[in-house]
């Protein structure tokens, strides 16, 4: 389905600030974190040849990981379902989440997923539960889960029945949001990297002509959690997530949210079917 009028404007909007917070820093990373350099220590003992002369300093950790230059994922669905019974703990066996805080993994793309994870591992992320437990995986742990929890079929916990329903207002304005941004607010449609039906972004199965699979980075949100939502998009709202290029474009989206439109968007987003 093509997208309504509105997409022009986020791109627009998106590029200027992907190329504003790109211009901020001054190291990224490359594909994979493997990739990563250090500087090497000095050998014990050895002394310089000179009086005069200088230790190279140690490199320093990259500024931001560029997530435009990532390759598709390669690992064992498998092995990770075999990995995934602490998962399941908080995600569920089906990689639905067993409290609304908590996002549903099944379904999501795997490329998302996985560096996720890496950035969990690296600190980057905001202190949670998640922080000991990615600590102890390596990278084809997480390579493997993050394949694994794709496969699944994608799906939504059933509906409390003690939970009222949604406010129709509410969810007419999240829909207004998603599709159509809110240019009075500066805010650009969700549904230019979201895709349309929320399902992630309409090229995410493509690679570009470099090789790269750069919209496989942006995930699905359709039935995902509203309270999961509501805390991500307040993360970006206040500057907590700035390690990414994808997290430069939505720090920006984010500094332009408040709490109707946070509210508004969540809400439209967990009554989507998955």
């Amino acid at each position: 389905m093509n997208p309504p009028t509105g997409t022009g404007l986020f791109t627009a909007i998106v590029f200027a600030l992907g190329v504003a917070a790109l211009a901020g820093t001054s190291e990224s990373v490359a594909q994979d974190p493997a990739a990563e350099t250090s500087t090497e220590n000095a050998q014990a003992g050895t002394a310089p040849a000179e009086p005069t002369a200088t230790v190279a300093p140690a490199a320093m950790p990259p500024a931001y990981r560029d997530l435009r230059r990532i390759t598709r994922l390669r690992g064992d669905p498998a092995a990770g379902k075999a990995k995934s019974e602490l998962c399941a703990a908080c995600h569920g066996a089906a990689g639905i989440s067993i409290a609304p805080n908590f996002p549903n993994l099944a379904g999501q793309r795997a490329e998302y997923l996985y560096w996720e994870l890496v950035e969990y591992q690296s600190g980057a992320m905001p202190e949670s539960a998640m922080t000991p437990l990615a600590a102890s995986l390596n990278d084809q742990d997480m390579r493997d889960l993050a394949l694994y929890y794709a496969s699944l079929p994608a799906g939504r916990a059933p509906a409390q029945e003690e939970a009222p329903a949604p406010d129709t207002a509410l969810l007419e304005r999240g829909r207004q949001l998603f599709m159509e941004g809110d240019p009075g607010k500066g805010l650009p449609p969700c549904q230019g990297c979201h895709g349309a039906d929320a399902g992630g972004h309409p090229l995410a199965t493509r690679d570009d002509r470099d090789g790269h699979a750069p919209w496989s980075a942006y995930p699905s949100l359709r039935g995902q959690n509203a309270i999961y939502l509501q805390v991500r998009l307040n993360a970006f709202r206040t500057a907590q997530l700035h390690h990414s290029t994808n997290d430069f474009v939505m720090g920006g989206v984010g500094q332009r949210l408040d709490d109707d439109t946070i509210s508004a968007l969540s809400a439209w987003l967990a009554a989507q079917g998955p």
